[in-house]
């Protein structure tokens, strides 16, 4: 995960991104649901105004369960 302090106080913008070598089309959008479901439900509410982050989606978000990929985004946008 990246993240980048634009310098303003607006809301912050989250990018997804799967690369070709995680799997096909299928494979790939279902990471990449499973991911903003994840920030939608947990981790939204940790991250920063004024920033943009991007979250990479591996191969093993698809097999994890849903709880872990939730507290492990919090955790790592909260920095806690």
């Amino acid at each position: 995960m990246e993240v980048l302090q634009r310098g303003d106080s607006e809301p912050p913008r989250v990018g997804y991104t799967v690369t070709t070598k995680v799997g096909n089309a299928v494979v790939r959008n279902r990471i990449r649901r499973r991911l903003k479901e994840a920030v939608r439900t947990a981790a939204a509410a940790d991250m920063a105004p004024g920033n943009d982050y991007v979250i990479v989606g591996r191969a093993e978000a698809l097999d994890a369960p849903f709880g872990l990929i939730r507290a492990e985004l919090s955790r790592r946008i909260g920095g806690k």
